[in-house]
């Protein structure tokens, strides 16, 4: 994510173990220990039901004095036709109210009375259906919004976490351009349209992720988000989406009726059938870790204090970066947050779920949500940023950072280290890593390529970012060198190789992107960047126009031989189970380096996948990195190898050739891939 609100930092600061002044955290602040005694609620008719007898709201907000349901006839405009008085239920800290009619097609919101004073109108924090902008609840029978089919839809098998491959999107960026041939630009609809081509005839849209092979889109926020007026969609207005309003409900911008609750949802269903149809998993990024607003938002208008964290003077914490950051670890909002999860996977089909900072939350938390979803769907996919953007109240020892990932079961978390090693540091635009030429940075790249798991090769001491091995499995990593923050890796590339030729660039980004897909745990791209796609070098792009961020899909033509790479790799990691293995003892068994004194010998990482790891057709496939800016030379031992990479070139099946081992010399900024039987 983006700081929007209140701070534009260059990316999120990573809060480990290490950096904390363990004096300056508690368990929860003073402020905060007179929401413990507070009831609870887990029924699930929060906040509306309808059923034979009528139409039931029930609003969770115990120490409220007074609570009222107002009734509208439409979204957006006009006085309540009636107001409702609630009846507290105090031993469960909720306020109910009911009519014996089914009030499809009206809408609603909520209206505590906290000190005396009648705070602001809100949908509450369960809108499933809003109105345009999201101020109102809607009534609607959500039976009627699936798609044809929808009672058959599944997602893709996913038998272990390291089979996935994700692509990063973002619903404007892949249709937006001119050159998209997409008719639904920028909407939920755009990923259902089949057949789409440039002006020069490559595919895109769906089909150009069927081409490429990945198997899960990562599309960020699609709930109902703060920033973009849903009435004045002509403005075109940008923004990521990590200013969360309605958790619920989709965003109305992305549909082609903002102002219909249920075309948004039915579009939404609709893309994710068309997706899945094509046999690629969804997965929803979430931020359940700050609201848009503060005091203004949907939390503290039912609830006021409960659902945010604060500091011993009653100010709210802020380790989102955004001015706030909700309590995860406080029973009702731990409920909402897998329930919330829950629905998405149930009513939506949701295949999985990247947590924003997922470090705000707590490990239990973030254990319950990945239990729950797994009896849903067993395939489902979890996964977070293990880190936070500031310092919190919540207990390091208990937050989900990617040092405690090892706390936490059937969860992911990105691998900030071999990010940084190969391309450079995120902050330092001009800085190079292992794939751009820059020395030092061998041992950092080896632990990304065994996912952080404990190996006898690895000196974890030499570090740049960790210091131990903190993954028990190759399951909990997911490796990436750029997302949809910071530089993207052509700009960064750009930046940091400013005065080389551009054909340094496409095969220092091969070489990157090789890096990722033969580590081991789950890789992870950012959209476009198989076509060289750019964000026109602007670092923080979360509300920069779509002349900034939309993908030219020109670039398919420009830069096909990219793609070509890019295809070949997912081909290879798909083909062949020894760049999945699912345990670090099969890691360290099978992964084997070969010595090379760094000193002497910067920017070469050999290696070799042995004895047919996780039963792969290859007995031995061997692995060379050359980041340096001039040509190296490696010793092959003498055999029967097949060239599966060389010199910016791939063919998984086929391969480039052959060759009997012995001196091979490797082209700058490349790598070079065998197997032999």
């Amino acid at each position: 994510m983006k700081i929007q609100k209140v701070l534009t930092l260059a990316a999120p600061v990573i809060f480990s173990m290490t950096l904390l002044n363990p004096t300056a955290v508690a368990a929860q602040s003073r402020f905060d220990e007179q929401f413990v005694s507070y009831p609870t609620y887990s029924g699930n008719d929060l906040e509306l039901l309808v059923d034979n007898s009528g139409t039931h709201f029930r609003l969770w907000s115990p120490k409220a004095q007074e609570a009222r349901v107002n009734l509208y006839d439409n979204g957006h405009t006009g006085s309540p036709y009636q107001t409702l008085s609630m009846k507290a239920d105090r031993a469960n800290g909720t306020w109910t109210a009911s009519v014996p009619e089914k009030l499809y097609g009206k809408f609603y919101t909520f209206q505590i009375m906290a000190d005396g004073k009648w705070k602001d109108e809100t949908p509450g924090v369960w809108a499933k259906a809003v109105g345009v902008n999201g101020k109102r609840a809607a009534i609607i029978d959500l039976a009627k919004t699936d798609p044809e089919g929808w009672a058959t839809d599944k997602g893709p098998a996913v038998k272990n976490f390291s089979d996935v491959i994700v692509y990063e999107m973002h619903h404007r960026d892949m249709s937006m351009h001119p050159s998209s041939g997409i008719a639904n630009k920028g909407k939920f609809l755009a990923l259902t349209e089949e057949g789409t081509v440039s002006p020069l005839g490559e595919k895109t849209g769906i089909d150009h992720l069927k081409e490429l092979g990945i198997t899960h889109v990562h599309i960020l926020p699609s709930y109902d988000y703060n920033s973009v007026d849903e009435m004045n969609l002509q403005n075109n207005t940008y923004n990521w989406g990590y200013d969360p309003q309605n958790y619920n409900a989709p965003e109305g911008s992305y549909s082609t009726n903002p102002s219909d609750p249920e075309t948004r949802i039915r579009e939404m269903k609709e893309m994710v059938k068309a997706l899945h149809d094509a046999g690629i998993g969804v997965i929803m990024d979430v931020v359940y870790n700050h609201t848009a607003e503060n005091d203004g938002s949907n939390f503290e208008l039912t609830a006021p204090g409960y659902y945010h964290r604060h500091w011993d003077d009653g100010k709210y914490s802020d380790a989102s970066g955004c001015g706030n950051e909700t309590a995860s670890d406080r029973q009702q909002m731990r409920d909402y947050i897998i329930n919330s999860t829950k629905y998405w996977a149930d009513e939506y089909h949701i295949d999985g779920f990247r947590f924003d900072l997922m470090a705000i939350h707590d490990t239990e938390t973030m254990n319950e949500v990945a239990a729950e979803l797994k009896k849903i769907n067993p395939d489902i996919f979890v996964y977070g940023e293990g880190w936070t953007a500031g310092d919190s109240p919540l207990a390091v020892d208990r937050r989900a950072l990617k040092e405690n990932v090892s706390k936490m079961k059937d969860i992911a978390v990105f691998s900030d280290d071999l990010r940084d090693a190969v391309k450079g540091h995120y902050s330092n635009a001009e800085d190079r890593g292992f794939a751009t030429g820059k020395p030092g940075n061998e041992e950092t790249v080896k632990i990304g390529i065994v996912a952080a798991t404990p190996h006898p090769q690895v000196d974890y001491k030499k570090g740049n970012n960790s210091k131990f091995p903190y993954a028990e499995s190759p399951e909990m990593i997911v490796n990436y060198v750029s997302c949809h923050d910071d530089l993207s890796l052509t700009d960064k590339l750009h930046k940091s190789m400013a005065g080389e030729p551009e054909k340094n660039m496409l095969e220092a980004a091969k070489l990157a992107q090789t890096i990722v897909f033969t580590s081991q745990g789950t890789p992870f791209m950012f959209a476009g960047e198989e076509i060289f796609r750019d964000k026109k070098g602007v670092h923080n792009s979360y509300k920069s126009p779509d002349s900034i961020n939309a993908i030219d899909w020109n670039n398919k033509t420009k830069y096909h031989d990219q793609f070509e790479y890019y295809k070949g790799l997912t081909a290879l990691r798909k083909a062949h189970p020894a760049f999945r293995m699912t345990s670090a003892d099969d890691i360290a068994r099978h992964l084997v380096f070969d010595k090379i004194d760094s000193a002497k010998t910067p920017n070469l990482i050999s290696y070799s996948l042995r004895d047919h790891a996780n039963g792969d057709s290859w007995n031995e496939i061997k692995l060379v990195f050359n980041g340096a800016s001039e040509p190296q030379t490696v010793n092959i031992k003498k055999g029967d190898w097949k060239i599966v990479a060389k010199d910016g070139k791939i063919s998984p099946a086929e391969g480039l050739g052959t060759t009997k081992g012995g001196k091979i010399t490797l082209a700058p900024y490349s790598a070079l891939i065998l197997a032999r039987e």
